[in-house]
């Protein structure tokens, strides 16, 4: 989704343990707009924080610490066989994560800076080569 067709734009707001460092480690990256992520069917309830590069979403958290991220659909592939993030099952071209703990932590952001990079121009060759290098370290 863009971040015009999101709703009303509010800062996102604090998240629980480990998802709030991954969340402020975003925030300071060049270029990203936080925002609250509303809930789906209640664009009154608050469900977690947004991340966009300008108007296109880089993904979101969750409150209860779940990620979601968009990718191309043979981005997702690779993570999915990677074992490094799980299918989102209706959407495509997305994936997610959980965050409960440090290591899972380190893994959100690893998977956000993918993302990140992906919409900043990096070549998707580069970005499976990262893949690759990350499951051989796993």
């Amino acid at each position: 989704m863009r971040l015009e067709s999101k709703g009303e734009i509010r800062p996102p707001p604090k998240l629980r343990g480990p998802a709030q460092s991954v969340s402020r480690e975003i925030q300071s990256w060049p270029g990203i707009i936080a925002a609250t992520h509303w809930f789906l069917y209640d664009r009154t309830q608050v469900d977690g924080a947004d991340f966009y590069v300008g108007e296109k979403e880089l993904g979101h958290i969750h409150l209860d610490g779940e990620l979601h991220l968009c990718v191309t659909t043979g981005l997702r592939r690779r993570l999915i066989e990677a074992g490094l993030a799980e299918a989102l099952p209706w959407a495509e071209d997305c994936v997610q994560a959980p965050i409960s703990n440090r290591s899972e932590a380190k893994n959100a952001l690893w998977l956000f800076r993918l993302a990140y990079d992906r919409l900043k121009g990096t070549p998707i060759t580069a970005l499976r080569q990262r893949i690759c290098e990350r499951q051989l370290r796993a």
